[in-house]
């Protein structure tokens, strides 16, 4: 056996190898991603012997919904599609201090109380873990920690003790002696992450692994990271805000689109049943501008309220600021209005905002959007108990959205007594009583009703 050292340039954001340095990656076409690093190469003579793999039949495979394994945190559940998968690698994102490890240390702290659970740091003392822990209640004797960053001693405790869950914190700080650059490389990163998928998969254990994100909001390390891991988690939330948001942007046994929210409070996170209610705590009361929206995240409606605020502008050029929406999209409904309605906004500056600080960007606010300017620039307040929900297209129609019937449903739930929706969709929501639906066609019918 011999080793050789030589450089390899990778791609931080693709995991792309070149033998030289590049301006820009060929393959995921970004500037100025490549790093050098330097990489140790085995060379073997003796040969190498491959098992047999065994080909079966589709017809063969047996799946089993009921393997899934509860966290008791209904919120994460529902993130990850009904529990956590056996042998499966699921990757935790997020800001500093947005609370991941308190999150994780409480899926410890439930799974703990009936499965063998293994946390292990390489950020924290284990007198800081501690600390944390105080603050959470009791744990069970089943909770194991582990402060170590050597991943060949962290294979062989997973190996001897055999947890049915392990908790790494955080893969940037693992290290493989195997590899020769920095821990938190990409190297480094790349390959603590296969054998952690391996151990995963072999043992038959879930493995949470939390991930440091770049300042653009992205999990540090190449983008092959995303690709190997089973499922990747993003938790959200301004640090200045008490809720947090647990994001899916991937996974193989689940939908993408469920997201939980949180609570942070002195003894950790609280799951935050009804959403909406919380969202629209604290609402203006017969203030123009305010509306109230209906947005759906996977299966689950929730209400948010959009502000505007409209003025004349004493600038030759107006401003726009849009917060918790998409800039360019508040940009071309406010075009539509110029264009379909006959509203000058063109001397006026224009301020859009989701109130709370969530973000949101599903077509179907985008009639609470105009509706919220419309609002403002006339001065004209709607009523607080009318809720708003389509998606506005160039030619300023109201077109139809997604699960109608749910969104009603909600908006009833809560106590509100009309909704403004699609013509279009009336026909699905015709059996729901006891609340007005008003449909719209075009966003002219929708000025009328503030007349």
């Amino acid at each position: 056996m011999a080793k050789a050292k030589k450089s390899i340039f990778f791609c931080q954001n693709c995991g792309h190898e070149e033998n030289k340095w590049l301006g820009q990656c060929p393959m995921c076409k970004e500037w100025n991603t490549f790093v050098e690093e330097k990489v140790s190469v085995t060379k073997s003579t003796t040969a190498k012997t491959t098992r047999q793999a065994e080909v079966v039949s589709l017809s063969k495979v047996s799946t089993n919904d009921s393997s899934r394994i509860q966290t008791s945190i209904k919120e994460l559940d529902r993130v990850l599609g009904g529990g956590l998968v056996p042998g499966s690698l699921v990757l935790v994102g997020g800001d500093p201090g947005i609370g991941k490890s308190t999150l994780l240390l409480q899926v410890c702290q439930k799974l703990a109380q009936g499965k063998s659970v293994l946390y292990i740091s390489g950020e924290e003392s284990l007198a800081q873990i501690k600390l944390r822990a105080n603050r959470m209640g009791d744990f069970s004797e089943n909770l194991l920690l582990l402060c170590e960053t050597n991943l060949d001693t962290i294979r062989s405790i997973i190996e001897t003790r055999r947890p049915e869950a392990v908790v790494i914190d955080s893969i940037q700080t693992m290290y493989n002696e195997e590899v020769s650059s920095a821990p938190g490389s990409v190297s480094q990163v790349r390959e603590s992450t296969n054998v952690l998928m391996q151990l995963a998969k072999g043992l038959c254990i879930t493995i949470f692994v939390v991930g440091h994100v770049t300042k653009d909001g992205t999990v540090a390390g190449p983008r092959v990271l995303e690709h190997m891991v089973d499922t990747v988690l993003y938790f959200e939330g301004d640090r200045h805000a008490s809720y947090r948001i647990l994001r899916g942007v991937k996974n193989r046994f689940g939908s993408t689109n469920e997201i939980g929210v949180f609570e942070m409070r002195q003894n950790g996170l609280v799951e935050v049943e009804n959403p909406s209610e919380f969202m629209l705590s604290g609402r203006p009361e017969d203030a123009s501008g305010s509306v109230v929206a209906c947005s759906m995240e996977g299966t689950r409606p929730i209400l948010i309220e959009i502000q505007a605020l409209v003025c004349s502008s004493n600038f030759g050029m107006p401003r726009r600021t849009a917060t918790g929406t998409d800039f360019n999209r508040v940009n071309i409904l406010m075009a539509v209005l110029e264009k379909r309605v006959g509203l000058h906004l063109s001397n006026s500056d224009a301020y859009v905002n989701i109130a709370g600080g969530i973000k949101m960007n599903e077509p179907a606010i985008d009639l609470a959007i105009v509706m919220a300017i419309i609002s403002s620039y006339k001065n004209r307040a709607i009523d607080e108990k009318t809720i708003v929900f389509g998606e506005v297209g160039l030619s300023g129609e109201v077109r139809a959205v997604s699960m109608p019937e749910q969104r009603v449903t909600e908006a009833k739930k809560l106590g509100f007594h009309t909704v403004i929706m699609p013509k279009v969709s009336m026909e699905a929501v015709k059996n729901i009583k006891d609340i007005e639906i008003m449909g719209v066609a075009n966003i002219n019918e929708a000025m009328n009703l503030l007349a």
